[in-house]
């Protein structure tokens, strides 16, 4: 591999260098578990990569919770997400890192890493589609732009993410406290481990004492170019009993999550394996 490098340490080095090199091809490096698999396979010529891993900003680094959300920096590791106390309230985000290739990978690879890759196939990201996850963006005019981490995919490995413009953080919306909660990944594959899925899904319902269902949110990954925000399987839930849910409900439901899937066939499944795949552990979750 032939790449020079660059490793700003503050801000103000991050956007100057991405400023430098608008007119060259760059990109991004922190984990480098995507990118050095990447250029093994395929030689990029004259490319600068823009090394991240010795970025100090806390914007970029830290994870931090308030009653604004739970705001997790670009360059957190996915082991950072899983030692995070706050983050625990959200099973369907450490369900997700969990599934995530092995410790040795999740202990360098980073949440912009996974979310920015923008694969259809990304864990991480379908949990935090699934969360309503907003991401926040700067450019290097300094400017601050946030998009719902739905819309920022749009299409395979691409994002709204413009060349002078780098992914900061991502916030989870706050939570109000719920008596109930039903939340978590299901990721099917052809391996029980360090597999990439032919389908997958992400959910996180809350309800109140009484067990009436006052938010949701649900994602499938693997089944369309991008992976999707579920809405109208998501608002069929609300006010609904967690606890009353007939098998009418959930087949309904199964349904209304299936409209969002548009797989492929490929080597790895069949379009209607992956559809068939989908509708069941979306209908299994109650």
């Amino acid at each position: 591999m032939d790449f020079y490098t660059v490793s700003p340490q503050t801000t103000a080095e991050l956007l100057e260098a991405i400023k430098q090199n608008q007119e060259n091809h760059f990109r991004f490096g922190a984990g480098y578990t995507d990118l050095i698999p990447e250029l093994q396979m395929q030689k990029q010529n004259n490319l600068t990569v823009i090394n991240l891993a010795k970025l100090k900003d806390k914007d970029f680094k830290s994870i931090r919770s308030s009653k604004e959300g739970s705001r997790i920096g670009a360059l957190a590791t996915m082991t950072d997400v899983l030692s995070n106390e706050s983050l625990q309230r959200f099973p369907v985000l450490i369900e997700a890192v969990e599934s995530l290739a092995s410790v040795q990978i999740r202990s360098v690879a980073t949440v912009g890493g996974n979310i920015c890759t923008a694969s259809p196939a990304g864990d991480v990201s379908c949990a935090l589609v699934a969360l309503d996850a907003v991401c926040e963006i700067l450019d290097t005019g300094g400017k601050i732009r946030t998009v719902p981490i739905a819309e920022f995919f749009t299409g395979v490995k691409m994002t709204v993410l413009k060349k002078d413009e780098i992914l900061r953080n991502v916030l989870i919306p706050g939570f109000t406290p719920s008596e109930r909660t039903v939340s978590g990944f299901i990721k099917i594959g052809n391996r029980n481990s360090m597999e990439i899925a032919l389908a997958s899904f992400a959910y996180h319902i809350t309800a109140d004492k009484d067990g009436v269902i006052t938010s949701a949110g649900a994602a499938v990954g693997s089944v369309a170019e991008t992976i999707r925000y579920t809405t109208s399987a998501s608002e069929f839930l609300l006010g609904k009993n967690v606890d009353q849910l007939t098998e009418v409900d959930s087949k309904k439901f199964a349904d209304l999550v299936l409209e969002y899937a548009d797989p492929i066939t490929d080597i790895r499944a069949s379009a209607w394996y992956r559809r068939k795949v989908l509708w069941n552990i979306s209908k299994s979750i109650f």
